[in-house]
């Protein structure tokens, strides 16, 4: 039992569901059809956006984002590499790691290694303060030899400079080896700066406390959440949401921009790879959301957060 499983998502399929999706379901007959369709293309990055240090944000692919805001630069959950395990990446990360700007911040949402990247880590080096969930510093100072490194707990907030980012409660679990599952801590931010809030669910399943986070660290601006990595959902369920779910949390929390983040970059899961915008579209449009709070963006594709 990690120091953390009591806030873990329970119930869990463990070994044995793992060995259910990928083998039992299979041999019934339940074969998962050829995939057909495509993930987005990448587009080069607005670099003079970039230089200018104004707010803006730039999706690298997967959950990874540069984000500015109060003139500092940061990276979410950073994952620049070719590949997570045997995974090979579809779509090249929005930007390059040798064309990253300088960077002041780093962020990581958890230990799983599609959002703590131990290629990428190593290769951002010590330079910049990275925030990460309480337990996480060894493994990130192990990785690069940081030593600014400040570790959160939910709801617990650091400033730097003119930003506050706050660490908020996410339903999901950890594990960067097979024997520490659940000894470090998880969750989602919720970053503010001068122009506005944004907020990085890291991985997530659907819950209610999707409302408490807007009411104690909104209001929100821009909510970057999850449409991918849903299937099957008798498996995915406790832990990632469809894109049904995640326009049901941005609407919760009542953010006014929905950013979508966590698909089309990595085959990870049973759905197509270019499924989830078509869902999250229609999900969006049901709830009555304006077409441009829906941001469905590019690898490398710029958006100014005015």
């Amino acid at each position: 039992m990690g120091k953390f499983s009591h806030l873990a998502t329970r119930p869990m399929p463990g070994v044995g569901g793992i060995l259910r999706w990928r083998l039992v379901e299979p041999l019934k007959g339940n074969k998962v059809p050829k995939d057909l369709t495509k993930g987005p293309t990448a587009r080069p990055h607005d670099k003079e956006i970039v230089a200018s240090l104004e707010a803006s944000l730039v999706w690298l692919g997967h959950a990874s984002f540069l984000l500015t805001l109060g003139g500092k630069r940061m990276l979410i959950d950073p994952i620049l590499a070719d590949r997570v395990g045997l995974n090979e990446r579809l779509s090249a990360p929005g930007i390059p790691i040798g064309e990253l700007p300088p960077i002041d911040i780093v962020l990581v949402t958890h230990n799983h290694r599609d959002h703590l990247d131990p290629w990428t880590i190593r290769r951002l080096g010590p330079n910049p303060t990275y925030v990460v969930p309480q337990g996480n510093a060894p493994l990130i100072s192990s990785l690069n030899k940081a030593t600014k490194i400040i570790e959160l707990e939910w709801w617990e907030t650091t400033k730097i400079d003119s930003l506050e980012i706050m660490l908020v409660p996410a339903r999901h679990w950890s594990m960067f080896w097979p024997w520490d599952r659940d000894d470090a801590l998880w969750g989602g931010y919720v970053i503010r700066g001068p122009e506005g809030a944004a907020y990085h669910s890291g991985d997530t399943g659907y819950w209610d406390r999707f409302e408490e986070i807007g009411k104690r660290a909104g209001p929100i601006d821009w909510a970057m959440l999850p449409i991918g990595a849903y299937e099957p959902r008798w498996f995915m369920n406790p832990q990632h949401m469809d894109p049904d779910e995640s326009v049901k949390a941005a609407k919760m929390m009542g953010a006014k921009t929905f950013v979508a983040m966590h698909w089309g970059t990595f085959k990870l899961t049973d759905e197509p790879v270019g499924a989830p915008p078509e869902r999250a579209r229609a999900a969006w449009a049901r709830e009555g959301g304006k077409e441009d709070d829906l941001w469905i963006l590019d690898p490398g594709e710029t958006r100014r957060l005015r």
